[in-house]
C-alpha cells in the first residue's frame, strides 16, 4: 500500500474515533435525562465473561510485574559475576 493510502487510512480511523467521542458527548445530557425520567436503574452486574476478562487482566499485570522483577534480579546477578571475573 503506498504512503497516501496509509495516511488516508490513519486519518479516517482518527476521524471516526473523534466523531464517536463527539456523538457521545452530545448525547450525554439526553442519556442523563432519560435515566432520570425512567427511574435511573443501576448498571447491571458484570457478566461472567466480563469477570473472567477482568481476572485475566489482573493476572497478566501480576505476571508482567514478576517477570520484570526476575529480569532485574538476573541482570544484577550477571553484573556481580562479571565484576568478580574482571
Amino acid at each position: 500500500m503506498n504512503k497516501h493510502f496509509e495516511d488516508t487510512q490513519y486519518y479516517l480511523k482518527r476521524a471516526g474515533k473523534e466523531a464517536k467521542r463527539g456523538v457521545a458527548e452530545e448525547l450525554e445530557p439526553v442519556e442523563e435525562r432519560f435515566a432520570k425520567l425512567t427511574g435511573g436503574e443501576d448498571e447491571p452486574e458484570p457478566s461472567r465473561l466480563a469477570e473472567i476478562r477482568s481476572d485475566l487482566a489482573e493476572i497478566q499485570a501480576t505476571a508482567e510485574g514478576e517477570a520484570k522483577e526476575a529480569i532485574a534480579e538476573a541482570r544484577e546477578k550477571l553484573a556481580g559475576y562479571r565484576k568478580r571475573e574482571a
